[in-house]
């Protein structure tokens, strides 16, 4: 009884010895692989930001910050200067009104809103279908481009539903859902510049306060605008 007693004891020593030195080894691994996992992240956002942004001579990741979206949720505005002058904004956006779900879209503003270009960042759309709004909106065919494209100035929504952009063949669904991330980016933004919204036209009050503005900071009181909603509905069809 003795020996077995002795010998059940050495099984959970030996045991727990296993799980320290397991447990000391992740920690270990963890640490290590930590800040690379982090500077892939930065790299990957900075990237994003380059592909929509014009030229800047800063470090829009480090002075990033959050713009109060219609909803009350944010978003993260990332300022791209050219000798401490602002040149535009990238901002990371998102709809949950894709067919399949969540859309992330870096969207390129100039500083008075105007759309300088955009980078779908995730999708779970129906490839050959609403998987082609990554290149779909930026060209220069009929009315498909956005680039260019300022919102207060035009209907950012698709021509179906009386706007001035053509939805992607057989993708409505889609192309409202990513025109919705697009226009929530633009509203947060003109919205965190104070700039009042029509909440159908998306018209602004004024662009010329825009321009002339040096500091472009959050305000979370005033930056509550309302979502253009098509009254037409939804399609009962699939893509």
């Amino acid at each position: 009884m003795q020996k077995l007693d002795s010998t059940f004891k050495n099984m959970v020593l030996s045991l727990g010895g296993v799980t320290l030195i397991a447990a000391a080894a992740l920690g270990t691994v963890y640490s290590l692989t930590l800040d690379p996992i982090a500077q892939a992240d930065v790299a990957r956002q900075e990237a994003a930001i380059k592909a929509v942004v014009p030229s800047f001579d800063n470090a829009p990741v480090a002075e990033q910050y959050r713009i109060v979206t219609p909803e009350g949720d944010s978003l993260i505005c990332f300022p791209g200067k050219v000798g401490g002058k602002l040149s535009g904004v990238a901002i990371q956006s998102y709809t949950k009104k894709g067919f399949n779900g969540v859309i992330d879209v870096m969207v390129g503003l100039s500083p008075d809103g105007s759309i300088v270009d955009y980078s779908v960042l995730k999708h779970a759309e129906t490839p050959g279908l609403g998987s082609k709004m990554q290149e779909w909106f930026r060209m220069d065919k009929n009315r498909q481009s956005i680039l260019g494209f300022n919102p207060g100035e035009h209907k950012l929504w698709v021509s179906k539903d009386g706007g001035d952009v053509d939805a992607i063949t057989a993708a409505t669904i889609s192309s409202r859902a990513f025109l919705d991330a697009v226009d929530r980016a633009y509203r947060s933004y003109m919205a965190s510049l104070d700039v009042n919204i029509d909440a159908r036209t998306g018209a602004t009050a004024s662009t010329d306060s825009i321009a002339a503005s040096k500091e472009y900071e959050v305000d979370a009181k005033s930056a509550a605008t309302i979502e253009y909603q098509p009254s037409e509905k939804e399609e009962a069809t699939h893509e």
